[in-house]
């Protein structure tokens, strides 16, 4: 079986098991991992359908121009439709937006327009005013606007949450949904009040937003709208895709939070995803009170964390904000071993003995150790070199014929970025003791898979 093109595969995105980050949440708690979307994100969904819809009514024809204003996937979703389909795409995005998003819609072939955040809404330099204005004066071009285009949310209706309800078997009790255009959680938010109006439907809002305040007053309150950082939810303006009736409650996050939490989602349960997601967990984790051990939550995964390699995931990008509790040491590295044992030979000991050691348990090196005193350090290298240049008997050799100066000494406290002072093409590896007075081995490799 094949896929005729790329849209084909569209949808039908897994259902995942969260553990480690959730583990004080009573609930089961499962995240909808839109990213195995082929843009790696949800907005892959309503951007067809807004394609289809577009043309199905004739509001763009073969060959037009395709117009959004976009944060970056829902221009991606339509950048690829694009490609498959033969239209040509112009998008405008805000300054806020990773570069890493402007980069992937022009290799798509796609024009991006970079317009400031700060400004109101109907600010002629505005995102939504520019998209605006070039669809009234470029010819056979469209402006989708998927904030108030209701393809978007019908999208979800016909395609998310049907596939949300059957993977529960209809056991879900909660929908938790990082809120911006609304057509993610209105659409899956009817379909599932439909099958059953008990359902919870969460959205995650951020500070800076003035979505939370309408949901409750129904007023629009300018003194809620301030610069946030946090991508992908929030809005200044209210979307006509939303149907406020279907949503039970609004959880706002800060910008921090949303951030540290999707690099625990990264690091805890191995999936990277972007700023929604983290924040859409850590607003379920602080709404934990409300679960029981019966619930059955599911978290929509929006969009994959490669769209912020530059941001969240970056410790310097990080630090600047003070998002970074502390900073990583070598402490943080001994926890992260999977394997703590710690193995040494003597000065006396064979050269044959110490390869029998390091073949046993897979170790590319080894400090020499005597009486407690490090003595020297042992590397496969060096013992297979010895091995393949002498005679099989010289095996017997004492390993400090063959060993090289000890491994640095380094404390546990000593901050990560440290640790390039003392490695290099010479030296593999330090030994660090923790505060039981048990020593390891801490290599190059260690650090690399902590980055």
């Amino acid at each position: 079986m094949y896929y005729q093109n790329i849209l084909e595969t569209i949808g039908h995105t897994p259902l995942v098991k969260l553990n480690k980050v959730v583990a004080d949440v009573p609930a089961l708690v499962l995240g909808k991992v839109e990213t195995f979307n082929p843009g790696h994100s949800i907005k892959d969904r309503m951007a067809l359908k807004m394609l289809d819809v577009a043309v199905a009514e004739g509001k763009i024809k073969p060959g037009g121009t395709i117009i959004e204003c976009t944060s970056g996937n829902t221009g991606m979703g339509l950048a690829i439709a694009a490609c498959v389909k033969g239209y040509r795409c112009i998008f405008t995005t805000s300054d806020k937006q990773s570069k890493e998003k402007f980069d992937m819609l022009r290799a798509l072939g796609a024009e991006v327009i970079v317009c400031p955040t700060n400004v109101e809404a109907d600010d002629p330099r505005s995102y939504y005013s520019v998209a605006k204005r070039l669809s009234t004066e470029i010819p056979n071009s469209y402006w989708f606007n998927q904030y108030d285009n209701l393809a978007n949310r019908q999208a979800h209706y016909e395609t998310t949450g049907p596939e949300i309800w059957e993977q529960t078997e209809g056991k879900i009790t909660h929908l938790v949904v990082g809120a911006g255009t609304g057509g993610t959680i209105t659409g899956v938010g009817q379909f599932l009040k439909e099958k059953n109006p008990n359902i919870q439907i969460w959205a995650i809002d951020t500070f800076g937003s003035a979505l939370k305040k309408y949901h409750e007053t129904g007023v629009l309150d300018e003194k809620e709208i301030y610069p946030y950082i946090t991508e992908g939810i929030g809005e200044d303006i209210i979307p006509k895709n939303y149907d406020f009736s279907v949503i039970d409650h609004f959880e706002k996050v800060t910008d921090k939070d949303g951030a540290v939490m999707a690099r625990r989602i990264a690091r805890e349960e191995g999936i990277m995803l972007g700023y929604s997601a983290g924040s859409a967990v850590a607003g379920l984790i602080q709404m934990k009170d409300k679960l029981t051990k019966d619930d059955v939550v599911v978290v929509i995964f929006h969009d994959h964390g490669s769209r912020y390699v530059g941001k969240i995931y970056n410790d310097d990008w990080m630090r600047e904000r003070g998002f970074l509790e502390s900073e990583l040491k070598v402490k943080d590295l001994i926890a992260m071993k999977q394997d703590k044992s710690f193995f040494a030979v003597k000065p006396t000991d064979t050269v044959r003995h110490a390869f029998s050691i390091m073949r046993e348990h897979d170790l590319s090196q080894m400090p020499v150790i005597e009486n407690g005193e490090m003595l020297g350090s042992v590397t496969e290298t060096e013992v297979l070199k010895y091995l393949l240049e002498n005679p099989l008997q010289n095996s017997e050799k004492e390993i400090k014929t063959v060993m090289s100066k000890p491994f640095p000494m380094v404390d546990e406290e000593l901050p990560f970025r440290q640790l390039s002072k003392y490695l290099n093409k010479e030296i593999h590896a330090v030994v660090a003791k923790d505060r039981t007075g048990m020593l390891h081995v801490l290599t190059q490799y260690d650090v690399i898979q902590a980055v």
